[in-house]
C-alpha cells in the first residue's frame, strides 16, 4: 500500500516531514482510507479537493504544505519511494525545481510497452518544440520544489488539467528558476488513465493557451 510504503520510508529518515493526500474526484474509497490513515499518523493529512483536475489537486497540496522542500508524487509510486532522497540536500543542491526524468542519462524504464515509450517521446518532442526546449521529460509525476518557488509558481498556475506541468515549468524558466532533471528508475503501471491521442490534442491546445497568457502578460511578477 502506497501510504504504508511512504510511512516506512519516513521512519528511517533524519528529517521531519508531512504527507498530504489530495483526493480529487476518485471513484473509490481513496479519501476514506487516507483520512483513517491520517488519524493514526499525525504527520499525514487527507484533503478533499472538490473541483476536478490534476493541476488543481497538486496546486492545493503545494500551497497547503509547509515544508522547505515540497515533493509531489503519483499515488501509484511508479518511482520507488526511497528515490526521494535524490531530490533534496545533501544529495542534490543548487536547484529550485528538480524533476524526475525517465530520459536523463542513468534513468531506467521497466516493463514499458514500446508503443507507450514511442508515444511519450512524441509528446515530449511537441513540448520541446512548442514550449520547453531542452527538457527531456516534463510529464513525469515526481517533482520537488523549494518552498519559495512552489509558493510563487503554483499561485501563478492557470491550467487545472494534465498540462499544468508544462505551464509551471514554462513560467519557472521565464522567472529564472533553476531546473534540473534527476534520472530515476521508473516502472510502467498498466492501469494508467492516459489517453494518448485525446490528451496530446488537449496538451497542444493548452500550450497555445500558455503562449496567449504570456503575450497577455499574465506571467509577469506582480
Amino acid at each position: 500500500m502506497t501510504l504504508g510504503e511512504i510511512c516506512r520510508f519516513l521512519e528511517k529518515q533524519n528529517f521531519s516531514a508531512e504527507v498530504l493526500v489530495i483526493e480529487n474526484g476518485s471513484q473509490d474509497h481513496t479519501f476514506q482510507i487516507a483520512d483513517e490513515y491520517a488519524r493514526m499518523q499525525p504527520h499525514f493529512r487527507a484533503i478533499r479537493e472538490v473541483q476536478r483536475g490534476k493541476g488543481r489537486a497538486i496546486k492545493r497540496g503545494m500551497l497547503e504544505a509547509s515544508g522547505e522542500y515540497r515533493f509531489m508524487c503519483d499515488a501509484d509510486l511508479s518511482m520507488p519511494v526511497d528515490e526521494i532522497n535524490r531530490f533534496i540536500p545533501p544529495l542534490l543542491a543548487d536547484f529550485d525545481i528538480a524533476i524526475g526524468s525517465r530520459e536523463a542519462p542513468g534513468a531506467v524504464r521497466y516493463h514499458e510497452p514500446i508503443y507507450r515509450h514511442l508515444g511519450g517521446r512524441m509528446v515530449n518532442l511537441i513540448i520541446r518544440r512548442l514550449a520547453l526546449p531542452g527538457l527531456q521529460d516534463t510529464q513525469c509525476g515526481f517533482k520537488c520544489f523549494r518552498a519559495a518557488a512552489a509558493e510563487d509558481l503554483f499561485r501563478s498556475l492557470t491550467l487545472d488539467g494534465w498540462s499544468f506541468d508544462i505551464e509551471l515549468l514554462y513560467v519557472a524558466r521565464k522567472r529564472g528558476y533553476r531546473i534540473v532533471e534527476v534520472p530515476i528508475p521508473w516502472y510502467f503501471m498498466a492501469d494508467s488513465k492516459i489517453n494518448l491521442f485525446q490528451d496530446t490534442f488537449q496538451m497542444v491546445l493548452d500550450i497555445l493557451k500558455i503562449r496567449r497568457n504570456e503575450r497577455a502578460g499574465l506571467y509577469r511578477h506582480s
